[in-house]
């Protein structure tokens, strides 16, 4: 069902939008603006103020107040309206804006909400086709066993962790299985006490051990990589 303007509501319009379209506003917002003007104001100091705005804009225009740029026509005729009106009428044509109400801020998550959720983890869980974990540390015991070589270390000093994770309580050991081999490559170098073991490799959790067991797939040092890197910058370049 169409509903028909009043006379005097049609008459508003009418003004409202000739008054708009001289000031060349063509965006919803402003000439809703320019309604409230003519509506609030009256038909007659609404042209009145527009005449103003043209004046002023025939005479050059007028700048901003910090000189970056003009003022559109518009800008202009609303900074007259603004001047002109009671603090009434500026609240009825320039209503206040009410910000958008922000979301309430979600518990943080914790190591309690993890053990609740871990156990369904396991249910249609995803591919990982490359896992490999990467630990540098100073051993201070080695337990050789056949082939395989033990190095334990514990992290105790934690990383800048994103904002939102949960932090552990406290630090995590790991225990790297090298072999024999590898590990001779290290050994001499470990001797310094200022070298630290590399170890990269795969992670896991066994039985028995309450860390993260680690089949180390490569190592070196920290002493080990500098002089690899010394040795690259010094080698002549192809001629």
């Amino acid at each position: 069902m169409m509903v028909r303007e009043t006379g005097e509501a049609s008459a508003v319009s009418v003004t409202a939008d000739t008054i708009a379209d001289q000031l060349g506003e063509t965006e919803e917002l402003p000439r809703r603006q320019v309604r409230r003007v003519v509506r609030t104001l009256g038909e007659d100091r609404a042209r009145a103020l527009l005449a103003e705005a043209l004046a002023i804009e025939a005479a050059g225009g007028e700048l901003l107040p910090d000189g970056s740029r003009r003022r559109t026509p518009g800008g202009v005729f609303f900074r007259l309206v603004r001047r002109a009106a009671t603090a009434t009428e500026r609240k009825a044509i320039f209503p206040p804006t009410t910000a958008p109400a922000r979301p309430a801020a979600s518990p943080p998550f914790t190591w309690a909400d993890y053990a609740a959720i871990a156990p369904t983890l396991g249910k249609g869980a995803g591919e990982a086709t490359t896992v490999k974990i990467t630990v540098i540390g100073r051993p201070k015991q080695v337990r050789a066993q056949g082939e395989v070589v033990l190095v334990p270390l514990v992290s105790e000093k934690l990383p800048t962790i994103p904002k939102g994770l949960p932090t552990p309580a406290t630090g995590t050991a790991y225990a790297l299985l090298i072999a024999r081999k590898q590990w001779q490559k290290v050994a001499a170098a470990l001797e310094d006490p200022a070298d630290r073991l590399i170890a990269e490799g795969y992670p896991t959790l066994r039985p028995g051990f309450e860390g993260i067991t680690v089949l180390a797939t490569n190592v070196t040092t920290t002493g080990q990589q500098a002089a690899k890197r010394q040795a690259q910058q010094a080698s002549p370049g192809p001629g």
